[in-house]
């Protein structure tokens, strides 16, 4: 059985549903997981005039070691002018003794993601993730083309080969469709069945 963290960091509830979505992906590949978010690091004023969603089921990650516990990590977090957002970087940029000490090498890495507009970074995002997952040694599973959600365009939605994503608008006001669930569950699930495959 792999054992899989889903790590987010999520100001409007998006991405947390998102994670949701990824985690039942995986668990129904069989796989152990856990779901954690990285602390908010906004000043308070910020939180409460953006609006940011402040309750979530989902505990905060203990430390940056715990990260080798697992077999597989999929990060999500929501584009900040293309690239991942300064919480989810900050957490990443404490990683070095990890990276040192190789402990994260050959492990199963993944990505997702959400923007307001359909052309507002999540490939960039995406990328801005798994580069740091690359330079940990480890080996990426995005969002294959054996999902078919992603083909057409008969309605507005995310997904990209690198990985699952959805649109919120510029006021926050779309939420993840079935398609874009659907996109992270398969992504979850292939991360979990790829894991299984290197460490079952």
């Amino acid at each position: 059985m792999a054992k899989v963290l889903v790590l987010y960091y999520s100001s409007y509830g998006h991405i947390e549903q998102m994670a949701d979505a990824v985690a039942e992906g995986a668990r129904s590949a069989g796989a152990e997981v856990d779901i954690r978010r990285v602390a908010e690091t906004a000043p308070q004023a910020v939180i409460e005039a953006a609006h940011f969603k402040t309750d979530t089921a989902h505990p905060v990650i203990e430390n940056v070691d715990k990260l080798a516990d697992y077999d597989a990590i999929v990060i999500g977090a929501p584009t900040r002018f293309g690239r991942m957002p300064s919480q989810m970087a900050a957490f990443l940029d404490t990683a070095g003794g990890l990276w040192f000490r190789g402990a994260l090498n050959g492990k199963v890495g993944g990505a997702f993601t959400s923007t307001a507009s359909q052309h507002g970074g999540q490939e960039t995002t995406l990328f801005s993730i798994i580069t740091n997952l690359l330079h940990f040694g480890m080996t990426i599973v995005g969002l294959d083309y054996g999902f078919q959600g992603m083909v057409g365009v008969k309605e507005v939605h995310g997904g990209t080969p690198y990985g699952a994503s959805t649109l919120a608008d510029g006021d926050g006001s779309r939420q993840p469709s079935t398609v874009d669930l659907d996109g992270a569950r398969y992504q979850g699930k292939r991360i979990a069945e790829t894991a299984a495959k290197l460490f079952g």
